[in-house]
């Protein structure tokens, strides 16, 4: 099996975490048969990460909270979605997967996920399967100074087709935690994966992902990465490989308030002929610090990639942009565009002479920003986002 061993940031300066600060028992919550009867607390939370009630409207959920699954049921035939530790004992073949693209010996974070009780989350779409609604997953962290631990798995069999919308994020009560997810995700050839994040951590909350993935012949993988809301620490830059035809494609939208600190970026290498790799990032640095990286590394002739890095400067704090293009051979054809800045005056006063006033023309230039093209988000999915980003505006200005 491919490995993914050293591409991914393992620390800087920020990363100083002291896992024995945190715990990794939880207190245990009780299982929730019927996602209408969630606690109305939480119903709330996990809507604001995306979370639909009306299980109508998706394919299946999957509800982590600390250490306890809460709720987990599919709705379609041909797709698993599954706990990862049921998951090994129903499925043995599944160990072959299991650390075959990220070595547990990277850091520290993957070998406390090593060492800690098998969490996580296990998706399977069989093969040709496409279902119409998307999957449905959250990660909760409710007891204060708690480290939530887990290992996903995520495979889409040849041809098949799935968007997943996953949520993470933290109860109102938390003041301190730490979040480590480690997932491994399988494209097979042919198919088509769309994975949709949306954080909502908090201002002391530490995140460190460790993320791989590997798509096959034709495969396509599309990551759409939302994080508005204050985060005390983020740690994020998952490395993706593409054989011959395959293509990913990456958005991601960032806004760093008051002593955020967000460290994001992707790595896509090009290893098939035809591979192709779009890399899109908008950050906006409202008083806290985004270093935004992104790296496509050409290795055959044949491939093309495109990195897009956009920031904005509204508050004091630093935005930091690292594009990154490698190229090993001759015929690969590769491009990026990086800016960072402010908003021009001259559009404020364009937006003023219409009508609008100073804060309105500020707030609708920063909206627009925002708001990067996701193809294929569910129309509830897409009014979440955008009242998201209202609500953001608010804190930005």
């Amino acid at each position: 099996m491919l490995s993914i061993k050293d591409n991914e940031i393992t620390g800087n300066k920020q990363t100083g975490i002291d896992l024995t600060c945190y715990s990794t028992e939880d207190d245990g919550y009780d299982y929730v048969n019927d996602l209408s009867c969630i606690d109305e607390a939480d119903s709330e939370e996990f809507a604001r990460v995306g979370l639909e009630t009306d299980d109508s409207l998706r394919s299946g959920t999957f509800i982590q909270k600390d250490n306890s699954i809460v709720h987990c049921q599919k709705m379609t035939k041909g797709v698993e979605i599954k706990g990862m530790a049921s998951a090994v004992k129903e499925f043995p073949w599944l160990e072959k997967y299991m650390w075959s693209l990220i070595t547990p010996e990277k850091d520290e974070f993957t070998r406390s996920v090593n060492n800690s009780l098998l969490q996580g989350l296990f998706i399977r779409v069989e093969k040709g399967v496409k279902p119409e609604k998307p999957l449905q997953a959250c990660f909760n962290i409710a007891k204060n100074g708690f480290s939530q631990n887990v290992h996903n798995i995520i495979i889409a069999e040849e041809n098949s087709e799935i968007h997943i919308i996953a949520g993470c994020s933290t109860s109102d009560h938390v003041q301190s935690g730490l979040h480590i997810g480690l997932s491994e995700f399988f494209v097979k050839k042919g198919a088509t994966l769309k994975y949709t994040m949306i954080h909502d951590w908090g201002e002391n909350i530490c995140v460190r992902p460790r993320t791989a993935v590997h798509v096959e012949e034709g495969g396509v993988f599309v990551s759409n990465y939302i994080s508005l809301k204050p985060v005390g620490s983020l740690e994020s830059n998952p490395v993706t490989i593409l054989e011959k035809n395959a293509t990913a494609n990456f958005n991601s939208v960032l806004v760093a308030g008051k002593d955020s600190y967000m460290d994001v970026g992707s790595i896509v290498e090009l290893n098939g002929p035809g591979a192709r790799a779009e890399i899109i990032s908008r950050a906006i640095a409202a008083g806290g610090t985004i270093i935004s990286r992104g790296h496509i590394k050409g290795n055959v002739k044949g491939v093309k990639g495109h990195l897009e890095c956009k920031g904005l400067i509204l508050k004091d704090g630093l935005l930091h942009a690292i594009p990154e293009l490698s190229g090993c051979t001759p015929g690969v054809e590769m491009s990026h565009e990086a800016a960072v800045g402010k908003i021009d005056k001259r559009e404020i006063e364009y937006l003023m002479a219409r009508g609008l006033d100073e804060n309105e023309a500020v707030s609708t230039i920063v909206r627009g920003f925002l708001n990067v093209e996701i193809d294929g988000l569910p129309p509830e999915l897409a009014a979440t986002i955008d009242r998201a980003v209202k609500e953001t505006e608010q804190d930005m200005m």
